[in-house]
């Protein structure tokens, strides 16, 4: 079958207004030659159910939505959030819980974007970004996300390393951790092959996990829920300095994660929906964000956990007084505790140690099982991003295998140089560092997403309204904000002229570029007075297609009069 494409050109006027609109049908490229395209993840779609007896609201479809949510809820659930975690306890005590909790609903609000996207287009995002922007953005824009990936997977494989690493009292090696996480991460990636609602049923199985042993960390320290009530409903930090403001900001940094827009985006594909078809797509957008909710909410609930475990029992302590609890302990990696009066300092290895010796060895070990669910399940959801990005931006028809391997060696292979050539004692320094890294790519992923669900070529009756398109650009000019504060915290700290100037020259690159991206989505908000010419794109290839509305796997396409 032949696809028309209908490519939107706006017509201006003197005054810059827009006063006609212009189809032009060409012939496009095929989306894809084959079906391959869909076989990542996607070698079956779940059917939704018909529910006549409840059109409103149904359990039945939401069970059958249910999965997506949950895959990307892992995102705020992956070593670097444990770690983000427990230091705010340790740093601030229950002071910033309402932070996380005003992070993990602007994710929320977020998610929601890419969602849609996905639904409503039945392309994911990399996908939608490789036929929208130009050739030589297009490829910066993917070598930023890949460098986002790698910077989350280097954090979630060195942890599940690290609680190898604890469960095995110090016996596997940094490096013998990573490359048990890399060889079952390959088996357990090709759980799918079993059953889509299997892998899900596996990641529900991880959370589960993580909500158990964390939980029952909770229950052991006994936190004080009125402190902890204050802290999530009262948005103040009293007697907060420096430490605990650069704390609050790498909490926002660890929750909001920029490739987590791309997987969400290519998860909801996995249900049959009719695009065609404009009630279907309302109530797939429905259900997804219903269930967003529901796993962002468990997601919430166990950060919660580790928050208040370490507020509870380590804030306002100093390394000298948790090394005399633990010289009295009989766990053996006390040793990495120094004793001076420094305020405790502490990450996800030292975390476990710090709990075994205070509460005993069980505590230790049920916290490195928490911690290696959460590295196992964020390391396989991140190679699905590597996956989908990678596919999405160079349009890759390799066999499923080769995609895997080449997306996750991009990925592993930093990981195991780090994890051969530093010690426990020195990855805290390397957390912070891949914590910048990823801050500074948030841009690449929160305006693509904002730009093109904000496109009425694109997404039909599904754009974004004008209050979404405003709170959607005041969001992420916030988190933009706090992030690259984030980042000058960290560049001033180094305190070395020639790495001061290297930033400097990086920085001016990093922000021409993302001018680009604002001013283009800019112009998606409607203010078109900032696009050039007469005649213009939205500065972007002429590809908003409105056949996007359609199934892509077989729907007839529909003529720009239909979407009236």
């Amino acid at each position: 079958m032949r696809r028309e494409k209908y490519s939107l050109e706006y017509k201006k006027d003197s005054s810059g207004e827009v006063v006609n609109t212009v189809f032009s049908s060409t012939t496009p490229p095929p989306l894809s030659d084959s079906t391959d395209e869909f076989t990542t993840y996607f070698d079956q779609k779940i059917p939704i159910p018909e529910d006549e007896k409840h059109p409103w609201f149904s359990f039945r479809k939401l069970w059958a939505f249910t999965g997506p949510g949950f895959l990307m809820s892992i995102a705020y659930l992956d070593p670097g959030n444990i770690e983000s975690d427990l230091q705010s306890g340790a740093v601030a005590g229950f002071k910033l819980l309402w932070v996380l909790l005003l992070a993990t609903v602007i994710g929320l609000l977020l998610q929601r974007l890419a969602a849609r996207l996905g639904v409503v287009t039945g392309l994911h995002l990399a996908e939608v970004c490789n036929r929208q922007y130009p050739k030589v953005p297009r490829i910066i824009l993917w070598l930023m996300v890949e460098l986002a990936i790698i910077g989350s997977d280097m954090q979630e494989v060195i942890g599940s390393a690290i609680a190898i690493n604890l469960l095995s009292v110090g016996r596997i090696p940094l490096w013998g951790g990573v490359l048990i996480t890399i060889a079952d991460t390959f088996v357990f990636l090709f759980l799918d092959k079993y059953g889509l609602r299997k892998l899900e049923a596996f990641f529900g199985f991880l959370i589960t996990i993580m909500a158990v042993t964390f939980g029952y960390e909770y229950i052991t320290v006994k936190p004080n829920q009125a402190e902890l009530l204050k802290g999530m409903f009262t948005p103040y930090c009293k007697g907060c300095g420096t430490p605990q403001l650069e704390q609050a900001v790498g909490i926002v940094g660890a929750v909001i994660m920029p490739h987590n827009m791309y997987l969400h985006s290519a998860l909801v594909k996995s249900r049959q929906v009719n695009r065609a078809n404009k009630k279907e797509v309302s109530e797939a957008n429905k259900y997804f964000f219903i269930e967003s909710c529901i796993a962002l909410f468990i997601s919430f609930i166990i950060n919660v956990f580790v928050v208040a475990v370490f507020a509870e029992a380590f804030y306002n302590k100093t390394n000298q007084d948790v090394y005399d609890q633990c010289v009295n302990s009989s766990i053996p990696q006390a040793s990495v505790i120094k004793p001076n009066n420094e305020s405790l300092d502490v990450d996800i290895y030292k975390g476990g140690v710090v709990l075994g010796c205070y509460f005993g060895p069980a505590c230790l070990y049920i916290w490195a099982i928490g911690i290696l669910a959460a590295g196992q399940s964020s390391t396989m959801t991140g190679t699905y991003s590597g996956q989908f990005v990678m596919e999405g931006f160079l349009n890759l028809k390799w066999s499923r295998f080769a995609r895997v391997v080449l997306t996750r060696s991009i990925a592993i292979t930093p990981t195991l140089l780090v994890a051969i050539f530093q010690d426990l004692e020195h990855l805290t320094d390397m957390n912070d560092f891949l914590n910048v890294l990823m801050s500074l790519q948030l841009p690449f992923a929160l305006i693509p997403v904002l730009t093109f669900t904000s496109l009425r070529p694109v997404m039909n009756d599904f754009a974004n309204g004008l209050g979404w398109k405003i709170a959607g650009g005041v969001l992420i000019l916030i988190i933009c904000a706090i992030n690259l504060y984030f980042v000058v915290i960290y560049v001033t700290a180094l305190g070395q002229v020639a790495l001061y100037v290297v930033a400097s020259l990086i920085s001016i690159v990093y922000l021409v570029f993302v001018a680009y991206l604002t001013w283009q989505c800019l112009i998606a908000l409607g203010m078109s007075f900032l696009a050039c010419g007469h005649t213009y794109h939205l500065g972007l290839t002429a590809h908003p297609e409105l056949f996007l509305l359609n199934n892509v796997d077989a729907e007839p396409v529909m003529n720009p009069s239909q979407l009236q």
